[in-house]
Order: structure tokens, then sequence, then C-alpha cells
């Protein structure tokens, strides 16, 4: 744990003090489950990306394109069915999933740039 999530207060609220202690208690209580779940999504993000800086580190090498858009696609139609299976809002997740995708061809742009620049090309 790091200085700064250690100085993270999750009891922090601007209501704190203005409803009944039973219900702030609630409150705090159903918050630490969403912190947990937060932290959980961060760490899940930073393995997602560990493992697509491998995919655009192989596709740098192989000269493939930083984009597979039937992949994406393919990743898009898999991800809705799952979000209409857990009753999460299909348009979100698709959203979701994109800004994912947006920045991980991003990234595969860059390792491409660099890689070709340290062939000298």
């Amino acid at each position: 744990m790091t200085e700064k999530t250690r100085r993270f207060d999750p009891a922090a609220s601007s209501i704190a003090g203005e409803v009944d202690p039973a219900v702030m208690e609630e409150l705090l209580s159903v918050r630490g489950s969403i912190d947990n779940i937060d932290a959980t999504l961060v760490y899940l993000l930073a393995e997602r990306f560990k493992a697509t800086q491998r995919v655009g580190h192989l596709k740098a090498e192989h000269k493939l394109p930083p984009a597979d858009p039937a992949r994406e696609a393919a990743q898009i139609a898999r991800l809705r069915a799952l979000a209409e299976e857990a009753h999460l809002d299909p348009a979100f997740a698709e959203k979701f999933l994109n800004f994912i995708i947006s920045e991980v061809i991003r990234h595969h742009q860059d390792i491409s740039q660099n890689h070709s620049s340290r062939d000298g090309a």
C-alpha cells in the first residue's frame, strides 16, 4: 500500500453529521464494498494492460498492425452479451471496452514506433 492509498479516508462524506448515524454506518459499509471493488478493477486493468503490452510487442516484432478490427468487433459483441447476462447496460459495457481498446491501440502504436526506430527504420 502506498502513502496515497494509506491517506485515503473511507469515511469522507459531505453528508456526515446530516443523516441518522445508523444510515451513515450502512452507507459507509456499502461504500467500503464499492472501494474494494474499485481497487480490484484497478489491479485487473493493470494486469490486462500487461497482457496487451505483450501482444503489442509480438505485433511489432512481426510487423502486424496495431489494430485488429475483427478481434475488436468480436470482443465488443462478447462483452455486450456478458453485460446482458450480468444485468449491466450493454451500451455502457461497449463504451467502456471501446475506451480500453483505444488505449490498447495507442499503446500498440507506440510500441510499434519504438520498435521501428530501434531497428533503424
